[in-house]
């Protein structure tokens, strides 16, 4: 980064760092001990919406990747688009292999890396809940390469319960790179897998 950027206010894009998401199963003992919120074993990776045989075949490939482990109820990953016109491959493993669902994220992700998608990967989220049907996801930015905590109120409106999450930053903080830019903790309504 030369003298001119600096004067003008350009940085770098931050790189993606997809092993941090490997970083989520003792984050979840930590989100636990805090909170008392444990895994759904639910999770997905977001992307702007895809057309094509490049995209057909890039989701097969995925599909053959995670095929081999056939310790999961129905597919290993399946494609959904939400109401806002963005595309989730969505991965189910039982809540007790977090591990295994943090492969599966990771997998997808790299996968759509090496086929030329990674412009289109927005977000990743692994889902938590708690009792009283108490939600929540540790989403990460693909593009920032951080995590944010996102908690929907469990009464179906559109609103968030942002004291929780920010005792989930709190408690998380020593685990996971939190987003620290509040403006980027984007709502994630309706996402597959939360």
């Amino acid at each position: 980064m030369g003298l001119l950027d600096i004067l003008l206010g350009r940085t770098r894009p931050v790189v993606a760092d997809l092993d941090r998401l490997f970083a989520l199963p003792s984050a979840a003992v930590t989100l636990e001990a805090a909170a008392g919120f444990t895994p759904t074993g639910q999770g997905a990776v977001c992307f702007a919406s895809v057309e094509g045989a490049a995209f057909e075949q890039s989701h097969r490939e995925v599909q053959a990747l995670l095929d081999a482990d056939t310790d999961r109820d129905g597919p290993p990953v399946e494609l959904r688009r939400d109401d806002y016109g963005y595309s989730w491959l969505v991965s189910h493993r039982p809540p007790d292999r977090l591990s295994d669902l943090v492969n599966d994220l990771h997998a997808v992700n790299s996968q759509m890396e090496v086929n030329g998608f990674g412009p289109q990967l927005l977000c990743s989220l692994a889902g938590f809940e708690a009792s009283a049907g108490r939600r929540l996801a540790l989403v990460y930015l693909y593009k920032r390469g951080t995590f944010y905590p996102f908690a929907p109120l469990p009464d179906g409106t559109q609103r968030r319960d942002n004291a929780l999450e920010l005792q989930v930053r709190a408690a998380l903080s020593g685990d996971l790179r939190i987003e620290q830019d509040l403006g980027r903790w984007f709502p994630v309504w309706g996402a597959p897998g939360l």
